[in-house]
């Protein structure tokens, strides 16, 4: 049975029932593809560019019928229906407006070992020739960056490496306009890990019949290329500045945090 979230304003709109929210490099787009072969699920099209309606102001004012009509009105019907966009984690902003148009709304994160998804923002920068530091050098100057990018890397934020990594900040305003029970944070080692049981958590929390199989038959998606050795420095130098960052994490969610099977 079709899920949409209806009141006086939205009663004729179709729109989605759950948010794939982040972290960027931490297997958001893996998660679109597995739910979007479940059929009670369909995700809304295309995967990229991403819809991004709740963070970018222009398109926000555009309202929902907007969001609706472009997003999710040539879905299939009687499906679940659901967006990814990454960023929104990000957004205390995009937060708020989540909370307010879309009241009962459940959010999926998933979470990467903060070193190891730094280790990768930078290997995507670095793949793109927008950045020519070592690793380190380029952690101590994050801040030193410029602050105004190319309108195509507005939302990629290319040099914020730790930063994008503090997932304690980025989550608190969700678990302060969101009940508990409809926030499902997962961790990516998982995918490679238990995907059997991510994917079952997942499936349960989402409400739709459990297909535990499916994260070992969608295989790897958006492969790194050969992968190199993280510099010592750099990771000595993240693990330090993530452990108090990790505590608040391990509170937030009720779980350890200190240790990541990836590798802190």
């Amino acid at each position: 049975m079709e899920r949409v979230l209806t009141s006086e304003a939205t009663s004729d709109l179709r729109l989605p029932g759950f948010l794939i929210a982040g972290a960027p490099r931490a297997g958001t787009t893996w998660l679109y593809h597995l739910l979007d072969r479940h059929p009670e699920i369909a995700m809304a099209k295309p995967v990229r560019p991403e819809p991004k309606f709740f963070l970018n102001d222009e398109i926000y004012q555009k309202g929902l019928s907007y969001y609706a009509s472009t997003w999710f009105a040539a879905l299939p019907h009687g499906r679940l229906l659901g967006e990814k966009s990454t960023n929104y984690l990000e957004s205390a902003a995009a937060a708020s407006r989540i909370a307010k148009d879309l009241p009962g709304i459940k959010l999926v994160f998933i979470l990467r070992d903060p070193v190891m998804r730094a280790w990768s923002n930078y290997r995507w920068t670095v793949m793109n020739q927008m950045e020519d530091r070592d690793f380190l050098s380029a952690l101590q100057q994050e801040e030193r960056q410029p602050t105004i990018l190319p309108p195509h890397l507005r939302y990629a934020r290319p040099y914020d490496y730790f930063a994008r990594g503090l997932y304690y900040r980025m989550l608190k305003p969700y678990f302060d306009l969101f009940p508990r029970r409809d926030i499902l944070c997962l961790r990516y080692e998982d995918i490679g890990g238990n995907p059997n049981e991510l994917v079952s958590a997942l499936h349960n929390f989402l409400g739709v019949a459990v297909r535990g199989e499916d994260g070992e038959a969608l295989g790897v998606i958006n492969a790194a290329s050969e992968e190199t050795q993280m510099p010592l420095d750099a990771r000595a130098w993240l693990v330090e500045r993530y452990a108090a960052p990790n505590k608040d994490l391990g509170r937030l969610l009720g779980e350890d945090y200190s240790t990541w099977p990836g590798g802190i």
